[in-house]
């Protein structure tokens, strides 16, 4: 990858990280999450009218982002409410670079040469120690891992179809606001729907930390897409360069949330880092 779009993708790294600490420090994870669907669509809204609009060929992909990213909502907001920050997290993006480095060599057509397959596993591998820090789990914590879980095949699957549909779009900005304006919807018309008058007083009390989260969201996501429509041949190490977020992820959690970071935490961050050396510097060699 070339020497901006590392930058651009690190970047989207560390805004993920914030933004989903925002999610989780919110009491209310409905309304938390409502107010993040909001400052996605403030953002997204600029775009759609500012921006050409994508080209027809790209609304299939669009349509089924959009779905992907709406169960992605539901499982992530599922797993912050049922667990901890620091086991849920790294089990959420870690899942992801797997399946699309699988997804990319199979559907795609992109054979991975044999140090980013090298890159991906040991990036992965820290991700999976990261969220084994702890211990192996037990029976009471399979609900939130399997919620986090799902986060992370959804993860997969919208991260190959935007990258895929993005190609079609010839309007990247058009693309990222379209299907940010349409996925930010579903969430909170179900809790208008579902709670009705008692939902503003929710929302005033979950602050305004979690509509910057939603800001935040959309403007890492929408740089990642841009490195997409950049490299395409590059996804793999795209999703697997942006789970360098986990690392932030567990300082966030030491640091904010007072979890324990621990050597096998540090163990887990310099396989991380190696994942990196073997998806960047092998590769220019």
């Amino acid at each position: 990858m070339s020497v901006t779009v590392v930058v651009v993708v690190l970047a989207s790294a560390v805004l993920h990280a914030t933004w989903n600490a925002l999610a989780h420090a919110t009491g209310d994870t409905l309304a938390g999450f409502v107010l993040l669907c909001l400052g996605s669509l403030a953002c997204a809204l600029p775009l759609v009218v500012l921006a050409p609009p994508p080209d027809p060929a790209a609304w299939p992909f669009i349509a089924a982002s959009v779905v992907l990213q709406v169960a992605y909502q539901v499982f992530l907001l599922q797993a912050y409410r049922l667990g901890e920050f620091g086991q849920v997290y790294p089990l959420a993006r870690g899942t992801s670079p797997w399946v699309v480095a699988v997804l990319s060599a199979t559907v795609l057509g992109h054979p991975l040469p044999a140090h980013q397959w090298a890159g991906v596993l040991t990036l992965s591998l820290g991700l999976v120690v990261l969220t084994l820090a702890h211990g192996v789990p037990g029976r009471g914590h399979l609900p939130a891992l399997a919620a986090a879980f799902g986060t992370g095949l959804m993860i997969a699957a919208y991260t190959v179809v935007d990258g895929s549909g993005v190609r079609h779009a010839d309007s990247v900005l058009g693309y990222i606001g379209w299907e940010f304006l349409l996925q930010a919807l579903p969430l909170p018309l179900y809790a208008l729907l579902r709670h009705r008058r008692a939902l503003p007083p929710r929302l005033r009390a979950a602050g305004g930390r979690a509509v910057v989260g939603g800001a935040l969201s959309a403007v890492a996501y929408g740089l990642v897409v841009w490195a997409q429509n950049r490299e395409p041949a590059n996804l793999p190490a795209i999703a697997a360069l942006r789970e360098t977020s986990i690392v932030l992820g567990a300082v966030i959690g030491a640091v904010v949330f007072h979890e324990r970071f621990g050597r096998v935490r540090l163990a887990a961050g310099g396989l991380v880092v190696a994942g990196i050396v073997l998806l960047e510097l092998v590769g220019r060699g």
